[in-house]
């Protein structure tokens, strides 16, 4: 009998921004395959994480995802559901809401955020009291003068890649200690399982370096001229990838449209400093498509239009510190809602 290390994690009711929670259950295991099927329900204080009152606290997890431990022995990352007692998905519970269960939707985020150093509260790179250099030289560069952090991203790259996430890339992004890695699934819950899981091993591994990780949009003020944060969705369905119609196309971007404030209710907290119309963003007061324009809305990708309209879309309005889950379940219902008739 081995004894297994098995991390329930889950989101906690925090709103609009929800927070990351974990406890560790152990059990003993003679022939453990890291399977769904073996794991158990478990339960946690709700009243701790503003998902239940004190006279009736528990809230359940459900496992629906399992990756191994790269971090630790005879360990696995179990990501969870929250339920309430009577087994009904708890409010907070975005997964739920997601309508994809033959996984027909697939989706690839781009994770933006900004490594922050302790002591100084500051992105690494920035001085106290003042400013490094414009940005403009931090992009995909190389060299202590303009890359910071690299040595906790390359970490975190292996960690997901052990953990067997479909982790497809790195790379510094255009502000000062701004970094940004990309997942890939088929599925949309899939998708949001992976990158909640990438961002647990991020901010777990930050400990022992003396960083956390800011994900807000703007964490150095609306005001300030730098690039903010943000979590480019691309998505596509069959339809997408198969039809080859230019006015197909067109009228899956018209549908999203009408729709712009309930979106923009799911893509994070404080987008309205960050999608102003500058820094690469549309303003969130409007909405715009273009083949190879990351100034609007939905970016249509010119190898989509090369390929003879068979591809994806990329939404680029969410945020940062979006729940990829709530994300997909509203583009999901938007895209199914198009009359492509």
């Amino acid at each position: 009998m081995a004894k297994i290390k098995l991390e329930y994690i889950w989101l906690d009711g925090y709103y609009p921004t929800q927070n990351l929670r974990s406890k560790t259950k152990v059990e003993e295991h003679e022939n453990f395959n890291g399977t769904i099927e073996e794991l158990g329900m478990w339960s946690f204080d709700g009243s701790s994480t503003r998902q239940a009152s004190g006279g009736s606290s528990d809230c359940l997890l459900k496992p629906v995802a399992i990756y191994p431990d790269p971090d630790r022995i005879n360990g696995y990352l179990v990501m969870t559901e929250v339920l309430n007692a009577d087994g009904t998905p708890h409010i907070s519970n975005g997964r739920a809401t997601i309508d994809d269960n033959d996984n027909d939707f697939w989706f690839g985020f781009e994770q933006e955020y900004f490594i922050m150093d302790k002591k100084t509260e500051l992105p690494l790179g920035f001085p106290i009291g003042g400013y490094p250099a414009p940005q403009g030289m931090y992009y995909c560069s190389v060299g202590g003068k303009n890359t910071h952090g690299r040595g906790l991203v390359e970490e975190h790259a292996d960690l997901c890649i052990d953990a067997g996430l479909n982790f497809e890339g790195i790379n510094q992004e255009v502000a000062s200690g701004q970094w940004e890695f990309q997942l890939f699934a088929k599925g949309a819950k899939k998708a949001g399982d992976e990158i909640w899981i990438a961002r647990y091993l991020l901010d777990r591994l930050t400990e022992k370096y003396g960083y956390y990780i800011e994900y807000h949009p703007k964490p150095l003020g609306k005001d300030m001229d730098w690039n903010g944060s943000g979590m480019h969705a691309n998505f596509s369905n069959e339809t997408l990838r198969t039809c080859g119609s230019k006015e197909t196309y067109e009228k899956i971007c018209e549908a999203f449209r009408p729709v712009v404030k309930e979106h923009i209710a799911v893509y994070g907290e404080f987008n309205d400093q960050r999608l102003t119309g500058d820094h690469e963003t549309a303003s969130i007061n409007d909405f715009s498509y273009g083949v190879s324009d990351r100034g609007a809305s939905i970016r249509i990708p010119i190898i989509t239009v090369e390929k003879g309209w068979k591809g994806w879309l990329e939404d680029r309005r969410p945020a940062s510190n979006a729940d990829p889950y709530k994300i997909a379940g509203r583009i999901i219902k938007t895209v199914k809602g198009a009359d492509i008739s």
